[in-house]
């Protein structure tokens, strides 16, 4: 069976494949593409082998995994990956597209791949096209209130969820985009802050300057200096003092208010 991976998390995208192979040896997984450009990039260069099964994220790095059906007019068989929470998931019930919840469980990828087997091998999509458009619809209406809740990283040799709620602030230092939890552990997570700030809710976080996002429970005290600076005290403390960058300083003082 050839497989197509479409995932802007690598670590992600990288434990799909290691639990596919796990599952079945013989899976072939074509390639593990970040985005929608790179995506009909590939499907244009690459006519043959044809993937079987495409395992494909709602929010990629340049536009909701959606627009790949849309733009190919794709009846290949989907399972969806998200991070959403269960009345986003219920879109997906509804419209018969299974999905899997990351971080993903070796034990709901078999059986969506079981549910695969039985249900399309023997037979051509006929709804996944068809349902594209109302799942847009319904993602575009909720999207403003639906944010990522969870963030899998690297610890050593194991893969640990943590959840938005125990993260203080994200940091861009050395070319790494870190998360602080609120017990200090400081670890590396493959976003940049843009998209962080796309994925996050907007009343929780805030982008105070280039180099850190950070949460409003994560902010001890805003220091006022002459001239309007604003200096932030957070907890835990970075490494560093941090300031509200000039063209922030509005905006971050209304998000403080709300």
């Amino acid at each position: 069976m050839n497989v197509l991976i479409i995932e802007d998390e690598k670590l992600t995208s990288q434990r799909l494949e290691t639990l596919l192979h796990r599952y079945d040896p013989t899976i072939h997984v074509l390639a593990q593409l970040p985005s929608v450009t790179k995506t009909l990039h590939w499907f244009k260069e690459n006519q043959y082998p044809k993937p079987d099964l495409l395992f494909l994220d709602i929010h990629l790095e340049d536009d909701l995994g959606f627009r790949i059906i849309e733009e190919l007019k794709l009846t290949t068989p989907v399972i969806f990956t998200t991070a959403y929470n269960e009345y986003m998931l219920q879109a997906f019930k509804v419209n018969s597209i299974d999905y899997l919840l990351k971080p993903i469980d070796a034990d709901e990828l078999a059986a969506a791949l079981e549910k695969f087997q039985l249900l399309w091998q023997n037979k051509p999509s006929q709804s996944v096209e068809n349902n594209v458009s109302a799942l847009l619809q319904f993602l575009e209406k909720s999207s403003s209130t639906t944010y990522k809740d969870r963030f899998m990283v690297t610890i050593g040799t194991k893969l640990r969820s943590i959840k938005t709620q125990d993260i203080a602030y994200f940091s861009f230092e050395d070319k790494i985009t870190l998360l602080t939890t609120h017990e200090g552990l400081r670890l590396s997570v493959d976003y940049s802050l843009e998209k962080l700030a796309q994925l996050l809710d907007p009343h929780q976080f805030f982008r105070i300057n280039r180099s850190f996002l950070v949460a409003l429970s994560a902010i001890h005290t805003v220091h006022t200096y002459s001239g309007g600076k604003l200096k932030v005290d957070l907890e835990p403390a970075p490494r560093q003092e941090i300031f509200v960058s000039g063209d922030r300083i509005t905006s971050f003082k209304e998000w403080m208010g709300k």
